[in-house]
């Protein structure tokens, strides 16, 4: 995009330091892989199975669509001026400081109370196999574990996040192959379903289009977190590479592993049956015949809990430090190790994500669900801000400037009015539908707060400096 103002830059650098270099194009390909692949997808796509029937897999394309817009958009500003701060610096430049400010709190929030999801979530796996230690203290350990992770090196967190990546890629791929083969009718013991379980059960939309709306709604954060590709590109050796990468592999990273796992599971297996309802995944796996299914998929959710916490973490951390070099967050949270850490960043997310983690085990029903339910809409605030970004930036473009962009939008400036018309659209459906209406809300309350006091703030500003 155009070259930002001086006073809008967000300088890579602290005093003498800088943020380490040291990821590789290995590093960033499994970094964006393992932010679409969460626990959602193991475990949370049963429920939406159960809604919404064969017609899921309609609401999965749909999401997909707009996350690979949205991705599009954020690669052609990411491309251009690759900043640890992604879309938060850009909305700066596009909107103001008010809006950089508003959306990057609410990003780091919703990867904080993400820390007390997840460490939950793995805690409560590990406890059930060692059930002799209390699950809390399994809570605090993998909290812990992630933090040192985090804090000794970039590369040390990007390690980790390989090999998880690599485990949960390896793992759905293995899904798809044995998958292909029960559906073609070449597994021993398993007959060939045909068309049987997608349209002999009600038909394709049993529970009718309605249903494949809140499907939508219920599938569409689960690809939350591709953008942290565009994060840690910041911190590698060749940043506009990195992004461009991440970007053109999101299209066929949506289509293999959540379109054609999840088309695996409603072709093999009906839609209503109560095992697919409580674990689909787990449900194929029995009827592959292969022992333990209930362990390998607990093996699996754990390892992708582990990965969602290493980069939940790692994503917080970097948009606080981001926030901190703009004058947005406490100074010393921009304060970077020797190793080219910003440790401060990273306490701090630990802090308040150790905090959550002890609000679900002391008050689960009351200031955790709170807390969670903020945090509800953010994902799609955070894809509004980037559409609406990549709209003013390139309009502000002169012709020789656009045509000079590594990685542009696609039939610009339509497709970016579809990705916001179709935002809007998942905003309103959230507030039609009474299970999610009160998460929106909260989240429109929390938004509001943020950006009165980034308005107050900023015009504050501009009017002592006039």
């Amino acid at each position: 995009m155009t070259a930002p103002r001086k006073s809008e830059t967000t300088p890579p650098t602290t005093g003498e330091r800088t943020l380490s270099k040291t990821l590789k194009p290995r590093h960033l390909s499994m970094i964006a892989i393992a932010g679409v692949i969460g626990a959602g997808l193991f475990v949370g796509s049963g429920a939406a199975i159960q809604q919404a029937g064969p017609g899921i897999l309609v609401a999965y394309a749909a999401a997909g669509v707009v996350v690979i817009l949205v991705m599009r958009m954020l690669g052609e500003m990411a491309s251009a001026n690759p900043e640890t701060g992604s879309f938060s610096a850009y909305a700066d430049r596009a909107l103001g400081r008010w809006a950089g400010f508003s959306i990057g709190w609410l990003y780091a929030w919703f990867w904080i109370i993400v820390l007390g999801i997840e460490a939950t979530a793995g805690a409560a796996i590990v406890h059930r196999w060692i059930p002799s230690v209390d699950q809390w203290i399994w809570a605090l350990i993998l909290m812990v574990l992630l933090t040192l992770t985090n804090v000794a090196s970039v590369k040390s967190f990007a390690e980790f996040e390989f090999w998880f990546a690599s485990i949960k890629v390896a793992a759905i791929a293995i899904f798809l192959v044995l998958g292909v083969i029960a559906i073609v009718g070449l597994m021993p013991g398993v007959d060939a379903p045909g068309l049987d379980n997608l349209t002999g059960r009600g038909g394709f939309f049993p529970n009718g289009g309605g249903a494949v709306l809140g499907g939508v709604l219920v599938v569409v954060f689960s690809f939350f977190g591709a953008e942290i590709a565009t994060i840690a590109a910041g911190e590698s050796e060749h940043p506009v590479d990195a992004v461009k990468k991440a970007v053109r592999s999101t299209v066929w990273r949506i289509l293999i592993f959540y379109i054609g796992s999840i088309a695996i599971v409603v072709t093999l297996l009906p839609w209503d049956s109560a095992s697919v309802a409580k674990s689909p995944y787990v449900a194929a796996i029995e009827l592959y015949g292969i022992p333990g299914a209930g362990t390998i998929m607990d093996v699996i959710v754990l390892v992708s809990v582990l990965s969602c916490l290493n980069s939940g973490l790692y994503t917080a951390s970097r948009m606080l430090f981001s926030l901190s070099v703009r004058g947005d967050a406490p100074r010393s949270w921009s304060t970077i190790s020797k190793r080219g850490v910003p440790r401060s960043a990273v306490l701090a997310s630990t802090v308040v994500g150790f905090l959550t983690v002890g609000m679900n085990y002391l008050a689960p029903d009351t200031v955790f669900l709170f807390l969670v339910n903020t945090s509800g809409a953010i994902a799609l605030f955070v894809w509004l801000v980037i559409a609406t970004s990549q709209l003013i930036l390139r309009r502000r473009m002169s012709r020789t400037e656009s045509a000079a962009l590594e990685l542009k939008m696609w039939a610009f400036p339509y497709l970016t009015w579809v990705a916001i018309i179709g935002i809007v659209g998942l905003l309103v459906g959230m507030m039609v539908l009474p299970e999610t209406r009160q998460s929106l809300v909260l989240s429109l309350l929390l938004a509001a707060i943020l950006v009165s006091f980034g308005l107050w703030r900023y015009r504050g500003a501009r009017s002592r400096a006039r």
